[in-house]
């Protein structure tokens, strides 16, 4: 080609879209989740990604097209091949047989702390609980499939329930109901939706149960699982772990002021017996003032 066809190829040359290197190692594939219904859905990839970053074998962890609840993703796993390589949930008897269950905490069982939504009115009502059996004389609503249906009435607690889960907090509302344990993770966002309905965080008393949310992965990908387990153990060692946690996190524990609540330890009897509650560096244990 002469001179004068490489000027002229030039402009063009020059107009062409970049062509985008492929990102190099593993690819792994999260879940989407749908928007403001996963308390982790920022925090759990970030983690991800963290632990993986400790270890020689490179990883790139993305998004799938399309969100996933959580039944949904373990169908997904289950697959032959799966459109997803990694997702995160509550861990229970059933999912640790289906799938391979990363054993350690990544919320550090925040997910197992919970304090009520209550009326404005009543905000002082539950003042005066100093017992179990006293909480018992009061109403707590839950929908009808969560797990924490058979933890509270396991530990003799009053629960009604209902099919549809934005029916409670308009049961709330009209009196139904007394109080709505919610996740500590979950709760200002809920209250923030619902502005019409004059509910407040009541400021008094917490619960507690033991649960653990883990990272899982298709049965047979023992290589990936335990690469996952070797960097959260890395990045724990190198305090990374505490201090991603902390940014996502120590907001919301402040604001709720857990350590100042009185808090009542419940038995959780839909818990693996293979949590590892031995580690406590693994768990949160808000200090006191």
């Amino acid at each position: 080609m002469n001179r004068r066809g490489l000027v002229l190829l030039a402009p063009l040359a020059a107009a062409l879209p970049p062509v985008l290197a492929e990102p190099a190692g593993v690819r792994l594939r999260t879940p989407r989740h749908a928007s403001g219904r996963d308390p982790l859905g920022g925090y759990a990839p970030e983690l991800l990604s963290l632990a993986l970053s400790h270890l020689p074998r490179r990883y790139h962890v993305e998004e799938s097209p399309e969100s996933l609840a959580q039944g949904r993703a373990v169908f997904e796993m289950l697959k032959l091949e799966p459109p997803i390589d990694v997702f995160w949930t509550v861990t229970t008897p059933e999912r640790q047989a289906a799938l391979r269950a990363i054993r350690i905490p990544i919320e550090r069982g925040l997910i197992g702390w919970r304090v009520a939504l209550v009326r404005r009115a009543d905000q002082d009502l539950f003042a005066g609980v100093r017992t179990l059996a006293e909480l018992a004389g009061l109403r707590a609503g839950q929908k009808h499939d969560w797990p924490d249906v058979g933890i509270l009435r396991a530990n003799g607690l009053n629960v009604e329930t209902s099919s549809q889960y934005e029916s409670l907090f308009r049961m709330l509302s009209m009196g139904r109901i007394d109080y709505f344990p919610r996740s500590v993770l979950e709760i200002q966002a809920e209250l923030d939706a619902r502005p019409a309905l004059d509910l407040v965080i009541e400021p008094h008393l917490g619960l507690r149960y033991p649960s653990a949310l883990y990272f899982f992965v298709a049965p047979g990908r023992d290589e990936l699982a335990a690469d996952i387990r070797l960097g959260l153990e890395k990045a724990q060692a190198d305090g990374s772990f505490e201090k991603l946690f902390q940014r996502h996190f120590r907001d919301t524990v402040e604001a709720l002021r857990l350590r100042n609540r009185r808090v009542f330890e419940l038995r959780n009897p839909t818990l693996p017996a293979d949590v590892p509650l031995q580690r406590t560096d693994w768990w949160l244990k808000p200090a006191r003032p």
